[in-house]
Protein backbone atom coordinates (compact mmCIF):
# COMPACT_ATOMS: atom_id res chain seq x y z
CA UNK A 1 0.00 0.00 0.00
CA UNK A 2 1.39 3.42 -0.99
CA UNK A 3 1.61 5.77 2.00
CA UNK A 4 1.63 9.50 1.38
CA UNK A 5 -0.18 12.34 3.18
CA UNK A 6 -3.61 12.93 1.65
CA UNK A 7 -2.80 16.44 0.45
CA UNK A 8 -0.15 15.01 -1.90
CA UNK A 9 -2.77 12.88 -3.64
CA UNK A 10 -4.94 15.98 -3.96
CA UNK A 11 -2.10 17.97 -5.59
CA UNK A 12 -1.31 15.12 -7.96
CA UNK A 13 -4.96 14.77 -9.05
CA UNK A 14 -5.26 18.55 -9.52
CA UNK A 15 -2.05 18.59 -11.61
CA UNK A 16 -3.26 15.64 -13.68
CA UNK A 17 -6.58 17.31 -14.51
CA UNK A 18 -4.87 20.59 -15.43
CA UNK A 19 -2.36 18.77 -17.65
CA UNK A 20 -5.15 16.90 -19.42
CA UNK A 21 -7.03 20.16 -19.97
CA UNK A 22 -3.84 21.86 -21.22
CA UNK A 23 -3.26 19.06 -23.71
CA UNK A 24 -6.82 19.34 -25.09
CA UNK A 25 -6.60 23.13 -25.18
CA UNK A 26 -3.23 23.10 -26.97
CA UNK A 27 -4.61 20.77 -29.64
CA UNK A 28 -7.70 22.96 -30.07
CA UNK A 29 -5.67 26.21 -30.27
CA UNK A 30 -3.16 24.72 -32.70
CA UNK A 31 -5.88 23.38 -34.98
CA UNK A 32 -8.24 26.37 -34.96
CA UNK A 33 -5.75 29.25 -34.76
CA UNK A 34 -2.48 27.90 -36.23
CA UNK A 35 -4.12 25.23 -38.44
CA UNK A 36 -1.85 22.50 -37.04
CA UNK A 37 -3.09 19.18 -35.74
CA UNK A 38 -1.27 16.69 -33.55
CA UNK A 39 -3.26 13.60 -34.54
CA UNK A 40 -4.21 13.78 -38.18
CA UNK A 41 -5.71 10.32 -38.72
CA UNK A 42 -6.37 9.02 -35.23
CA UNK A 43 -9.73 8.37 -33.57
CA UNK A 44 -10.97 10.10 -30.41
CA UNK A 45 -10.26 7.23 -27.94
CA UNK A 46 -6.60 7.17 -29.05
CA UNK A 47 -6.43 10.95 -28.57
CA UNK A 48 -7.71 10.57 -25.00
CA UNK A 49 -5.26 7.73 -24.32
CA UNK A 50 -2.30 9.85 -25.45
CA UNK A 51 -3.63 12.71 -23.34
CA UNK A 52 -3.63 10.49 -20.23
CA UNK A 53 -0.14 9.08 -20.98
CA UNK A 54 1.26 12.60 -21.48
CA UNK A 55 -0.27 13.80 -18.22
CA UNK A 56 0.95 10.81 -16.17
CA UNK A 57 4.42 11.27 -17.65
CA UNK A 58 4.50 14.87 -16.41
CA UNK A 59 3.28 13.82 -12.94
CA UNK A 60 6.37 11.60 -12.77
CA UNK A 61 8.54 14.57 -13.83
CA UNK A 62 6.87 16.73 -11.14
CA UNK A 63 7.64 14.08 -8.53
CA UNK A 64 11.24 13.93 -9.71
CA UNK A 65 11.54 17.72 -9.35
CA UNK A 66 10.19 17.67 -5.77
CA UNK A 67 6.92 19.47 -6.50
CA UNK A 68 5.06 17.29 -3.98
CA UNK A 69 7.36 18.13 -1.07
CA UNK A 70 5.52 20.48 1.26
CA UNK A 71 8.40 22.95 1.71
CA UNK A 72 8.64 23.34 -2.10
CA UNK A 73 4.87 23.73 -2.45
CA UNK A 74 4.78 26.47 0.19
CA UNK A 75 7.70 28.40 -1.39
CA UNK A 76 6.59 30.51 -4.35
CA UNK A 77 10.02 30.95 -5.98
CA UNK A 78 11.17 27.34 -5.50
CA UNK A 79 7.87 26.04 -6.79
CA UNK A 80 7.85 28.18 -9.94
CA UNK A 81 11.46 27.23 -10.73
CA UNK A 82 10.60 23.53 -10.31
CA UNK A 83 7.52 23.87 -12.53
CA UNK A 84 9.50 25.52 -15.33
CA UNK A 85 12.29 22.92 -15.04
CA UNK A 86 9.74 20.11 -15.14
CA UNK A 87 8.16 21.34 -18.38
CA UNK A 88 11.52 22.01 -20.03
CA UNK A 89 12.83 18.53 -19.14
CA UNK A 90 9.53 16.87 -19.94
CA UNK A 91 9.19 18.65 -23.27
CA UNK A 92 12.75 17.79 -24.32
CA UNK A 93 12.30 14.12 -23.39
CA UNK A 94 9.06 13.88 -25.37
CA UNK A 95 10.64 15.54 -28.40
CA UNK A 96 13.64 13.16 -28.22
CA UNK A 97 11.35 10.13 -27.93
CA UNK A 98 9.35 11.34 -30.93
CA UNK A 99 12.51 11.97 -32.96
CA UNK A 100 14.34 8.70 -32.24
CA UNK A 101 11.29 6.44 -32.48
CA UNK A 102 9.76 8.37 -35.38
CA UNK A 103 6.45 8.61 -33.54
CA UNK A 104 4.51 11.33 -35.32
CA UNK A 105 1.56 10.26 -33.21
CA UNK A 106 3.37 11.62 -30.13
CA UNK A 107 4.46 15.02 -31.40
CA UNK A 108 3.22 15.56 -34.91
CA UNK A 109 3.52 19.33 -34.56
CA UNK A 110 6.04 21.55 -32.77
CA UNK A 111 3.30 24.15 -32.50
CA UNK A 112 1.22 21.81 -30.35
CA UNK A 113 4.24 20.97 -28.18
CA UNK A 114 5.14 24.62 -27.56
CA UNK A 115 1.51 25.55 -26.92
CA UNK A 116 1.13 22.67 -24.46
CA UNK A 117 4.27 23.69 -22.55
CA UNK A 118 3.24 27.37 -22.35
CA UNK A 119 -0.30 26.53 -21.28
CA UNK A 120 0.92 23.93 -18.82
CA UNK A 121 3.43 26.23 -17.11
CA UNK A 122 0.96 29.10 -16.77
CA UNK A 123 -2.05 27.01 -15.67
CA UNK A 124 -0.14 24.80 -13.20
CA UNK A 125 1.60 27.86 -11.70
CA UNK A 126 -1.67 29.80 -11.40
CA UNK A 127 -3.51 26.89 -9.80
CA UNK A 128 -0.76 26.03 -7.32
CA UNK A 129 0.36 29.56 -6.33
CA UNK A 130 -2.87 31.55 -6.59
CA UNK A 131 -5.47 28.94 -5.60
CA UNK A 132 -4.07 25.86 -3.83
CA UNK A 133 -1.43 27.55 -1.66
CA UNK A 134 -3.80 30.13 -0.04
CA UNK A 135 -6.41 27.37 0.27
CA UNK A 136 -3.92 25.18 2.12
CA UNK A 137 -3.07 28.04 4.53
CA UNK A 138 -6.80 28.62 5.12
CA UNK A 139 -7.42 24.96 5.90
CA UNK A 140 -4.46 24.71 8.29
CA UNK A 141 -5.40 27.96 10.05
CA UNK A 142 -8.86 26.61 10.93
CA UNK A 143 -7.62 23.04 11.58
CA UNK A 144 -9.41 21.65 8.53
CA UNK A 145 -6.08 20.04 7.59
CA UNK A 146 -4.42 18.52 10.62
CA UNK A 147 -1.77 15.82 10.93
CA UNK A 148 -1.17 14.23 14.29
CA UNK A 149 2.53 13.67 14.95
CA UNK A 150 4.51 12.00 17.73
CA UNK A 151 8.20 12.78 18.18
CA UNK A 152 10.54 9.98 19.25
CA UNK A 153 13.13 11.51 21.58
CA UNK A 154 13.18 14.25 24.21
CA UNK A 155 16.64 15.73 23.78
CA UNK A 156 17.93 18.89 22.15
CA UNK A 157 17.08 17.83 18.58
CA UNK A 158 13.49 16.86 19.36
CA UNK A 159 12.86 20.05 21.36
CA UNK A 160 14.28 22.21 18.56
CA UNK A 161 12.02 20.44 16.07
CA UNK A 162 8.98 20.96 18.30
CA UNK A 163 9.86 24.64 18.76
CA UNK A 164 10.17 25.19 15.00
CA UNK A 165 6.89 23.44 14.25
CA UNK A 166 4.98 25.31 16.98
CA UNK A 167 6.21 28.79 16.07
CA UNK A 168 6.40 28.40 12.29
CA UNK A 169 3.58 25.93 11.75
CA UNK A 170 2.46 26.33 8.14
CA UNK A 171 1.92 22.61 7.81
CA UNK A 172 -1.12 21.83 9.94
CA UNK A 173 0.91 19.67 12.34
CA UNK A 174 -0.43 18.79 15.77
CA UNK A 175 2.26 17.39 18.10
CA UNK A 176 0.58 14.80 20.31
CA UNK A 177 3.64 14.29 22.48
CA UNK A 178 7.10 12.82 22.87
CA UNK A 179 8.09 9.15 23.02
CA UNK A 180 11.15 8.62 25.19
CA UNK A 181 12.39 5.84 27.46
CA UNK A 182 14.21 8.28 29.74
CA UNK A 183 11.21 10.48 30.59
CA UNK A 184 8.32 9.74 32.93
CA UNK A 185 4.95 9.49 31.21
CA UNK A 186 3.06 12.78 31.62
CA UNK A 187 6.17 14.88 32.21
CA UNK A 188 6.28 18.22 30.32
CA UNK A 189 9.09 18.06 27.74
CA UNK A 190 8.57 21.29 25.79
CA UNK A 191 5.93 23.93 26.57
CA UNK A 192 2.66 22.12 27.23
CA UNK A 193 3.69 19.02 25.27
CA UNK A 194 4.15 15.97 27.48
CA UNK A 195 5.97 12.67 27.34
CA UNK A 196 3.63 9.88 26.27
CA UNK A 197 5.92 7.19 27.65
CA UNK A 198 8.60 4.90 26.28
CA UNK A 199 8.90 2.99 23.01
CA UNK A 200 7.03 0.06 24.55
CA UNK A 201 3.90 2.25 24.66
CA UNK A 202 4.08 3.51 21.08
CA UNK A 203 1.99 0.70 19.55
CA UNK A 204 -0.74 1.18 22.15
CA UNK A 205 -0.74 4.96 21.57
CA UNK A 206 -1.08 4.46 17.82
CA UNK A 207 -4.00 2.06 18.30
CA UNK A 208 -5.82 4.42 20.72
CA UNK A 209 -5.16 7.78 19.05
CA UNK A 210 -5.11 8.73 15.36
CA UNK A 211 -1.41 9.19 14.56
CA UNK A 212 -0.47 10.21 11.01
CA UNK A 213 3.28 10.53 11.32
CA UNK A 214 6.21 9.54 13.53
CA UNK A 215 9.27 11.79 13.56
CA UNK A 216 12.42 10.27 15.04
CA UNK A 217 14.70 12.99 16.47
CA UNK A 218 16.92 11.36 19.05
CA UNK A 219 20.31 12.44 20.41
CA UNK A 220 23.23 10.35 21.71
CA UNK A 221 22.37 7.14 19.89
CA UNK A 222 24.38 4.71 17.77
CA UNK A 223 23.50 3.49 14.29
CA UNK A 224 22.38 0.01 15.32
CA UNK A 225 19.90 1.29 17.92
CA UNK A 226 18.62 4.02 15.59
CA UNK A 227 17.97 1.51 12.82
CA UNK A 228 16.13 -0.73 15.28
CA UNK A 229 13.84 2.19 16.18
CA UNK A 230 13.22 2.90 12.47
CA UNK A 231 12.38 -0.77 11.86
CA UNK A 232 9.98 -0.84 14.78
CA UNK A 233 8.22 2.37 13.74
CA UNK A 234 7.78 0.99 10.21
CA UNK A 235 5.91 -2.03 11.58
CA UNK A 236 3.17 0.40 12.64
CA UNK A 237 2.47 1.26 8.95
CA UNK A 238 2.64 5.03 9.39
CA UNK A 239 4.72 7.75 7.75
CA UNK A 240 8.13 7.64 9.43
CA UNK A 241 10.57 10.54 9.15
CA UNK A 242 14.00 11.07 10.63
CA UNK A 243 15.97 14.09 11.80
CA UNK A 244 19.43 12.93 12.81
CA UNK A 245 23.05 14.01 12.49
CA UNK A 246 23.94 10.36 11.88
CA UNK A 247 22.09 10.54 8.53
CA UNK A 248 23.17 14.07 7.58
CA UNK A 249 24.68 12.87 4.27
CA UNK A 250 21.18 12.26 2.88
CA UNK A 251 19.90 15.89 2.91
CA UNK A 252 23.38 16.96 1.72
CA UNK A 253 23.11 14.76 -1.38
CA UNK A 254 19.34 14.36 -1.90
CA UNK A 255 16.55 16.93 -1.78
CA UNK A 256 14.41 15.99 1.21
CA UNK A 257 11.24 17.42 2.69
CA UNK A 258 11.74 19.89 5.52
CA UNK A 259 9.63 21.40 8.29
CA UNK A 260 10.55 25.01 9.08
CA UNK A 261 14.02 24.54 7.61
CA UNK A 262 14.77 21.26 9.41
CA UNK A 263 15.38 18.50 6.83
CA UNK A 264 13.42 15.32 7.45
CA UNK A 265 14.35 12.03 5.80
CA UNK A 266 11.41 9.88 4.78
CA UNK A 267 12.15 6.27 5.74
CA UNK A 268 8.68 4.73 5.56
CA UNK A 269 7.89 1.95 3.13
CA UNK A 270 5.89 3.30 0.19
CA UNK A 271 4.75 0.10 -1.52
CA UNK A 272 4.10 -3.48 -0.53
CA UNK A 273 7.46 -5.27 -0.55
CA UNK A 274 6.18 -8.41 -2.27
CA UNK A 275 4.46 -6.45 -5.04
CA UNK A 276 7.56 -4.30 -5.52
CA UNK A 277 9.81 -7.39 -5.78
CA UNK A 278 7.58 -8.93 -8.47
CA UNK A 279 7.35 -5.69 -10.46
CA UNK A 280 11.05 -4.99 -10.05
CA UNK A 281 12.05 -8.45 -11.28
CA UNK A 282 9.82 -8.21 -14.35
CA UNK A 283 11.15 -4.76 -15.20
CA UNK A 284 14.77 -5.84 -14.64
CA UNK A 285 14.52 -8.78 -17.04
CA UNK A 286 12.62 -6.87 -19.74
CA UNK A 287 14.88 -3.80 -19.56
CA UNK A 288 18.10 -5.88 -19.48
CA UNK A 289 17.10 -7.97 -22.52
CA UNK A 290 16.13 -4.81 -24.40
CA UNK A 291 19.38 -3.13 -23.29
CA UNK A 292 21.51 -6.04 -24.53
CA UNK A 293 19.72 -6.00 -27.90
CA UNK A 294 20.09 -2.23 -28.35
CA UNK A 295 23.68 -2.17 -27.09
CA UNK A 296 24.82 -5.32 -28.92
CA UNK A 297 26.84 -3.36 -31.56
CA UNK A 298 28.64 -1.48 -28.76
CA UNK A 299 29.24 -4.67 -26.74
CA UNK A 300 30.66 -6.49 -29.77
CA UNK A 301 32.89 -3.53 -30.67
CA UNK A 302 34.26 -3.23 -27.12
CA UNK A 303 34.88 -6.99 -26.98
CA UNK A 304 36.83 -6.86 -30.24
CA UNK A 305 38.94 -3.86 -29.13
CA UNK A 306 39.80 -5.52 -25.80
CA UNK A 307 40.82 -8.72 -27.57
CA UNK A 308 42.99 -6.90 -30.11
CA UNK A 309 44.72 -4.48 -27.71
CA UNK A 310 45.74 -6.78 -24.82
CA UNK A 311 46.16 -10.43 -23.95
CA UNK A 312 43.58 -12.18 -21.84
CA UNK A 313 39.86 -12.83 -21.62
CA UNK A 314 37.34 -10.23 -22.76
CA UNK A 315 35.17 -10.64 -19.64
CA UNK A 316 36.43 -10.37 -16.09
CA UNK A 317 34.63 -12.37 -13.39
CA UNK A 318 34.91 -11.54 -9.69
CA UNK A 319 33.23 -13.01 -6.62
CA UNK A 320 30.91 -10.56 -4.87
CA UNK A 321 28.35 -10.58 -2.07
CA UNK A 322 24.69 -10.46 -3.07
CA UNK A 323 21.34 -10.55 -1.32
CA UNK A 324 21.41 -11.95 2.23
CA UNK A 325 25.19 -12.49 2.00
CA UNK A 326 24.97 -14.99 -0.87
CA UNK A 327 28.06 -15.07 -3.12
CA UNK A 328 27.90 -14.73 -6.92
CA UNK A 329 30.24 -14.02 -9.83
CA UNK A 330 29.99 -10.45 -11.15
CA UNK A 331 30.86 -9.81 -14.82
CA UNK A 332 32.75 -6.85 -16.25
CA UNK A 333 34.68 -6.04 -19.39
CA UNK A 334 38.35 -6.58 -18.59
CA UNK A 335 40.01 -3.19 -18.21
CA UNK A 336 43.35 -4.24 -16.76
CA UNK A 337 46.32 -6.36 -17.86
CA UNK A 338 45.54 -9.96 -17.04
CA UNK A 339 48.45 -10.82 -14.71
CA UNK A 340 48.52 -12.52 -11.29
CA UNK A 341 48.27 -10.16 -8.31
CA UNK A 342 48.53 -10.87 -4.61
CA UNK A 343 44.94 -11.03 -3.35
CA UNK A 344 46.11 -11.00 0.25
CA UNK A 345 47.87 -7.67 -0.30
CA UNK A 346 44.72 -6.23 -1.86
CA UNK A 347 42.66 -7.52 1.08
CA UNK A 348 44.94 -5.67 3.51
CA UNK A 349 44.60 -2.45 1.51
CA UNK A 350 40.82 -2.68 1.34
CA UNK A 351 40.38 -3.49 5.03
CA UNK A 352 42.75 -0.69 6.08
CA UNK A 353 40.93 1.71 3.75
CA UNK A 354 37.50 0.85 5.19
CA UNK A 355 38.81 1.16 8.75
CA UNK A 356 40.44 4.53 8.06
CA UNK A 357 37.37 5.89 6.30
CA UNK A 358 35.09 4.65 9.09
CA UNK A 359 37.17 6.01 11.96
CA UNK A 360 38.08 9.36 10.37
CA UNK A 361 34.88 9.76 8.31
CA UNK A 362 37.10 10.41 5.30
CA UNK A 363 36.23 9.93 1.63
CA UNK A 364 36.36 6.30 0.52
CA UNK A 365 38.91 6.20 -2.30
CA UNK A 366 38.92 3.25 -4.67
CA UNK A 367 42.22 1.36 -4.83
CA UNK A 368 43.39 0.94 -8.43
CA UNK A 369 46.80 -0.11 -9.71
CA UNK A 370 47.02 2.45 -12.51
CA UNK A 371 49.97 0.64 -14.11
CA UNK A 372 47.77 -2.35 -14.87
CA UNK A 373 44.91 -0.39 -16.50
CA UNK A 374 44.94 -0.69 -20.30
CA UNK A 375 44.47 2.29 -22.61
CA UNK A 376 40.97 1.24 -23.60
CA UNK A 377 40.40 0.27 -19.96
CA UNK A 378 40.78 3.87 -18.80
CA UNK A 379 37.96 4.93 -21.11
CA UNK A 380 35.78 1.95 -20.17
CA UNK A 381 36.17 2.62 -16.45
CA UNK A 382 35.66 6.37 -16.81
CA UNK A 383 32.36 5.89 -18.67
CA UNK A 384 31.33 2.75 -16.74
CA UNK A 385 31.00 0.86 -20.03
CA UNK A 386 33.09 -1.88 -18.39
CA UNK A 387 30.05 -2.63 -16.20
CA UNK A 388 27.55 -3.27 -19.02
CA UNK A 389 28.06 -7.08 -18.89
CA UNK A 390 26.34 -6.92 -15.49
CA UNK A 391 23.10 -6.94 -17.49
CA UNK A 392 23.72 -10.72 -17.70
CA UNK A 393 23.91 -10.79 -13.88
CA UNK A 394 20.53 -9.03 -13.80
CA UNK A 395 18.95 -11.60 -16.13
CA UNK A 396 20.41 -14.44 -14.04
CA UNK A 397 18.83 -12.94 -10.91
CA UNK A 398 22.09 -12.19 -9.08
CA UNK A 399 21.58 -8.43 -9.40
CA UNK A 400 18.96 -5.78 -10.10
CA UNK A 401 19.30 -2.72 -12.31
CA UNK A 402 19.02 -0.55 -9.18
CA UNK A 403 20.26 -1.38 -5.71
CA UNK A 404 23.24 -1.14 -3.34
CA UNK A 405 26.63 -1.86 -4.87
CA UNK A 406 27.79 -5.48 -4.27
CA UNK A 407 30.89 -5.65 -2.10
CA UNK A 408 33.84 -8.06 -2.08
CA UNK A 409 33.75 -11.03 0.35
CA UNK A 410 36.66 -9.69 2.42
CA UNK A 411 34.93 -6.30 2.66
CA UNK A 412 31.82 -8.05 3.96
CA UNK A 413 33.90 -9.80 6.62
CA UNK A 414 34.85 -6.49 8.29
CA UNK A 415 31.33 -4.98 8.10
CA UNK A 416 29.45 -4.21 11.31
CA UNK A 417 26.02 -5.80 11.57
CA UNK A 418 24.21 -2.59 10.62
CA UNK A 419 26.35 -2.30 7.47
CA UNK A 420 25.05 -5.70 6.32
CA UNK A 421 21.49 -4.34 6.17
CA UNK A 422 22.31 -3.03 2.70
CA UNK A 423 22.43 -6.68 1.58
CA UNK A 424 18.78 -7.31 2.47
CA UNK A 425 17.93 -6.55 -1.18
CA UNK A 426 19.51 -7.50 -4.51
CA UNK A 427 22.63 -5.47 -5.30
CA UNK A 428 22.34 -3.13 -8.28
CA UNK A 429 24.19 -1.95 -11.37
CA UNK A 430 23.39 1.59 -10.28
CA UNK A 431 21.96 3.13 -7.11
CA UNK A 432 21.67 6.10 -4.78
CA UNK A 433 25.33 6.00 -3.76
CA UNK A 434 26.60 5.73 -7.35
CA UNK A 435 24.44 8.67 -8.48
CA UNK A 436 24.77 11.00 -5.47
CA UNK A 437 28.01 10.10 -3.74
CA UNK A 438 30.31 8.22 -6.07
CA UNK A 439 33.91 9.02 -5.15
CA UNK A 440 32.92 11.86 -2.80
CA UNK A 441 31.65 10.26 0.42
CA UNK A 442 33.05 8.26 3.30
CA UNK A 443 32.50 4.52 3.69
CA UNK A 444 29.97 5.15 6.47
CA UNK A 445 28.00 7.61 4.33
CA UNK A 446 27.99 5.25 1.35
CA UNK A 447 26.31 2.65 3.59
CA UNK A 448 23.74 5.21 4.76
CA UNK A 449 22.90 6.19 1.17
CA UNK A 450 22.37 2.52 0.36
CA UNK A 451 20.15 2.07 3.43
CA UNK A 452 18.10 5.07 2.30
CA UNK A 453 17.40 3.20 -0.93
CA UNK A 454 16.49 -0.01 0.93
CA UNK A 455 13.82 1.89 2.89
CA UNK A 456 12.55 3.95 -0.06
CA UNK A 457 12.66 1.45 -2.94
CA UNK A 458 9.78 2.09 -5.34
CA UNK A 459 9.36 1.61 -9.11
CA UNK A 460 9.48 5.38 -9.72
CA UNK A 461 12.62 5.84 -7.58
CA UNK A 462 14.27 3.08 -9.64
CA UNK A 463 13.24 4.85 -12.84
CA UNK A 464 14.59 8.18 -11.58
CA UNK A 465 17.95 6.61 -10.68
CA UNK A 466 18.21 4.84 -14.04
CA UNK A 467 17.57 8.12 -15.87
CA UNK A 468 20.15 9.94 -13.69
CA UNK A 469 22.73 7.22 -14.39
CA UNK A 470 23.23 8.26 -18.03
CA UNK A 471 24.68 11.75 -17.36
CA UNK A 472 26.91 10.25 -14.63
CA UNK A 473 28.25 7.73 -17.17
CA UNK A 474 28.78 10.39 -19.84
CA UNK A 475 30.66 12.75 -17.51
CA UNK A 476 32.53 9.97 -15.72
CA UNK A 477 31.88 11.69 -12.38
CA UNK A 478 33.65 9.90 -9.53
CA UNK A 479 34.85 7.04 -11.72
CA UNK A 480 38.34 5.61 -11.38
Amino acid sequence: MIKYPKYKYFYAIADFLILCASFVASEYISERIFHKRILADVDLPTTHLINVIFSLFFIFIFQNNNLYKINIFLSRSSQIVSIIKSFIYGGLILILISFFLQLDIVLGSRTVAVTFIMLGISSITFCRVVILKPLYFYFTKYNLIKRNVVIVGSGKSSKLLAEKILFENFYGINILGFIDNESTSGKFIYGNIRSLGGMNKLEKIVSNVKVDEIIIATDDIDYERLLQIIDYCNTLHLNVKLSSELFRIIPEKIVTESYSGIPLIDLSEKVNKNINIIFKRGFDVAASVLGLLVLSPLLLSVSLIIKLTSKGKVLFSQERIGKNGKKFNLYKFRSMIDVPESEEEHKKWVRALIKESYENDSVLTKIVNEKRVTRIGKFLRKTSIDELPQLFNVIKGDMSLVGPRPCLPYEYEVFDEWHKRRHSVLPGCTGVWQINGRGSVSFKDSIILDLYYVNNATPWLDLQLIIKTFPVMLTGRGAK
